[in-house]
């Protein structure tokens, strides 16, 4: 598949014990179904060629033949497909047997890949019948070739350099010392498991954390096929549970006792990309010994059914919604409440103008004020209407300053900007960005010498967004002297304020409302017939657009081509293609443009994963140029 993502799947198939050809046949249709759905990388369960559960008939060598010329059938079938297959047999080699995963490429056998780690507690007998593997790699004999027999090994895509797979078998994951470690050191970006796990109360609840944490420790995807239907129960049972995991989040999940193919597309170009983020796979920790075999894989392909959210930095399950906005809300609070104290102040200064950011701003310091014991009428919350403000954002400023018992002052601009203009020569009939800002320059020296004159401190408000579009006055609501808001980007800033309206609910609450219901605006032109004049996404762009780029493009390190891609994808009912594209090259455009602005950032507390602090997350320089990003987009279709 393009943009880094792979087809993969876990297949379970119906299986008789001790039946290989017949088995045979049952994995030959799930291949033929899986090419259908264009599948890259199948993986199929522990000894499904045999059955898990035949116990001491491993020792029939007729069982063994039988299980080798069952493979021979199912390579004769496959001699067409381009699909890296895993598929679980007995093998003996040397004098001894074992249980290994035999991984076929167009009906060749490229490697016999040996389980490391046998159960021998509870209800698993494995050491009665076979061998653990740990040495290095060798070479087997099947069928008149040599094949490679050994645990060290890398399937390698040609065709997408973020596909390398390397394959352990079920004990192998809940060992101490789990090959996927080194198989992820050596480069491996998704670990296949070709299990046979029976079904306990409590165990698929366990085995989902554990294979959650196992890829978020390896960062890595991670496809996990289980034994189901058919195996022997007279002592235990298999329900079939499989998963397909990358980095920690559990992507696919087939229902419990249902044989079948659970697919997923995985993103290995970010598995990728957040290693080389977070450097814990350096060269000198490279493991020895591995062999590369490489295969083919579709890279054409750009069906894709995967979820993706639309907004990435809002949690989608509302059952989450409290404990997310609270978790969020309190790291705010935490951050600023340090600051306070830090800095010994008597007051915080806010400028309040009926917004969603200022809003959000005064709610974290009035939580702050009460967990300190302090009087919220030391919180000095300042409206300073201009040209642009209309009587709606103005009342709701008022309102809101009220009902949260801080101290409201109004301080009309409108003169000193005037006389300001006087000063400098501007005729302000001509509305340019000096007409704007100043306006923006005018309030926030309104609040810094309110701060001097009262012992206090400037808490800023712009959020996330404004700063990576650069949407803010240089020296005007650009600066303050700590940004609660700094990591908050829009679209948070919504849910965040939905949430405290709903929580506080009466007078505040409906405040809240009626500010989620105002057009978004820095209102810094004369308002017309009453009304906002200037709307701030019909000049740069959708926030939920914007905030959907910012996260992959920064958080997630992807390409123009591949943020637009998934845009497309995940707004094809709210936007067309030339309107995603428009708003795209629009971002990249000021991202780069406006660095200057981030580069000399108020302090403010992260709390998510995108940061664009330059003391933190993001230092770029600020004539960093965009020509290589805008000609990818212009080459979008």
């Amino acid at each position: 598949m393009k943009y880094g993502f792979v087809k993969a799947a876990a297949a379970t198939p119906r299986i008789r014990v001790a039946d290989p050809s017949w088995n045979a046949e049952q994995i030959i249709a799930q291949i033929k179904q899986a090419k259908e759905a264009e599948t890259e990388v199948l993986v199929f369960p522990e000894l499904c060629l045999t059955g898990y559960t035949c116990g001491d008939l491993f020792g029939q060598r007729v069982l063994l033949d039988a299980a080798k010329e069952s493979l021979r059938k199912i390579m004769q079938a496959t001699e067409t497909v381009r699909m890296l297959v895993f598929i679980g047999m007995p093998y003996e080699y040397k004098g001894k047997l074992y249980n290994v995963a035999a991984a076929l490429f167009g009906g060749k056998v490229l490697a016999l890949v040996p389980k490391t780690h046998l159960p021998n507690y509870g209800e698993f007998y494995e050491k009665r019948q076979f061998t653990a593997y740990f040495g290095e790699n060798e070479t087997a004999e099947l069928f008149g070739e040599e094949v490679v027999f050994g645990n060290k090994i890398c399937f390698t895509s040609r065709q997408n350099r973020d596909l390398v797979v390397a394959a352990e078998i079920c004990e192998d994951l809940w060992a101490p010392q789990s090959p996927s470690l080194a198989h992820a050191r050596a480069g491996a970006t998704l670990i296949v498991n070709l299990s046979a796990s029976d079904e306990t109360a409590g165990k698929a609840e366990y085995r989902r954390l554990l294979l959650r944490g196992h890829s978020a420790k390896l960062v890595c995807g991670y496809v996990y096929a289980d034994a189901g239907d058919g195996e022997s129960t007279g002592d235990m049972a298999f329900s079939g549970h499989n998963l397909l995991c990358e980095n920690g989040e559990i992507l696919a999940e087939s229902k419990l006792f249902e044989n079948g193919i659970t697919t997923a597309e995985l993103d290995l170009e970010k598995i990728n990309i957040e290693r080389r983020r977070m450097q814990i796979f350096c060269d000198d920790a490279q493991e020895k010994g591995y062999a590369t075999l490489w295969f083919d894989s579709n890279a054409d392909s750009e069906k894709i059914t995967r979820k993706f959210a639309k907004n990435p930095f809002v949690p989608e399950d509302a059952a989450d919604m409290e404990k997310r906005a609270e978790l969020i809300l309190s790291i705010q609070t935490a951050g600023l409440k340090q600051r306070l104290l830090h800095t010994k102040v008597q007051s915080a200064v806010l400028g309040i103008s009926g917004g969603l950011d200022s809003a959000l701003a005064l709610l974290v310091t009035v939580r702050v004020f009460d967990q300190l014991g302090w009087d919220r009428k030391n919180i000095l919350t300042v409206t300073m209407p201009c040209f642009g403000t209309t009587d709606k954002t103005y009342q709701n400023s008022v309102a809101l300053m009220n009902a949260l018992g801080t101290t409201p002052r109004t301080v009309n601009i409108a003169d000193s900007v005037r006389s300001h203009f006087k000063d400098i020569g501007h005729d302000e009939s001509c509305k340019n960005a000096a007409y704007e800002n100043a306006q923006a320059r005018m309030r926030t020296m309104a609040l810094m010498d309110i701060a001097n004159d009262t012992n206090g401190l400037v808490i800023g408000t712009g959020d996330l967004s404004e700063l990576a579009l650069g949407w803010a006055t240089y020296n005007g609501d650009h600066m303050s002297m700590y940004g609660v808001n700094a990591s908050v980007p829009k679209t948070l800033v919504k849910y965040l304020i939905r949430w405290e309206a709903m929580r506080l609910g009466g007078e505040v609450g409906k405040i809240l409302d009626s500010i989620l219901n105002t057009e978004i605006s820095p209102e810094l032109l004369p308002p017309e017939e009453g009304k906002i004049a200037q709307k701030t996404e019909e000049l740069v762009g959708p926030y939920e657009l914007h905030d959907f780029y910012l996260y992959h493009a920064v958080r997630n390190g992807f390409s123009p081509d591949k943020v637009y891609f998934l845009a497309k994808y995940v707004f094809a009912q709210e936007y067309d293609a030339q309107t995603i594209k428009k708003w795209l090259q629009r971002f990249y455009v000021r991202f780069f443009s406006q660095q200057f602005k981030r580069s000399c950032l108020p302090d403010g507390v992260k709390v998510g994963s995108v940061s664009l602090s330059p003391r933190g997350d993001w230092r770029m320089p600020s004539d960093a140029v965009v020509a290589v990003w805008q000609r990818q987009i212009e080459q979008l279709k």
